[in-house]
């Protein structure tokens, strides 16, 4: 009644599920057989998956936090690159977007990529994910057919 404190209401929440299935999400990611990577709102990396690292050749280390568009993508794509990752930071995602990586020992791959947004429990969006495939191998195979039916 006159203003002073007589104790403490706590409110606790049990989250042990919640962190558990955080830590399978981050498993499933990290060992899938496609390249993922994800970038917060400022474009600076903040997932790197093994299929990523084997393809790409830089390790978690070298790419954490650093700006993806900037530091990985080539100049001729940067603005592409950006655009879509800015689209997907305005929750329109993007699929089956193709352009050329240099790796970290200078051979040029060609990676389709799917954008997609991502949100926290709130529903804020908090960065993008990105799904790659490389089909560098499937575009020198569609250019050598052409060159054979050209040629017959």
């Amino acid at each position: 009644e006159q203003g002073n404190v007589i104790g403490v209401v706590g409110i606790g929440q049990d989250i042990t599920a919640r962190l558990a299935q955080e830590r399978e999400y981050s498993k499933l990611i990290d060992s899938a057989n496609a390249p993922i990577f994800g970038v917060d709102t400022f474009g600076r990396v903040n997932v790197w998956n093994q299929c990523a690292m084997k393809l790409v050749g830089y390790t978690i280390s070298e790419v954490m936090g650093k700006n993806l568009v900037q530091e990985f993508i080539t100049k001729e794509y940067r603005a592409a690159v950006k655009a879509v990752l800015d689209k997907a930071l305005r929750g329109k995602e993007t699929a089956n977007f193709e352009f050329p990586l240099i790796t970290k020992n200078g051979v040029r791959i060609e990676v389709l990529l799917n954008a997609t947004t991502r949100r926290d429990e709130q529903g804020n969006v908090i960065g993008v994910v990105g799904i790659g495939q490389d089909i560098t191998a499937r575009l020198a195979q569609e250019r050598e057919y052409s060159k054979l039916i050209d040629s017959a």
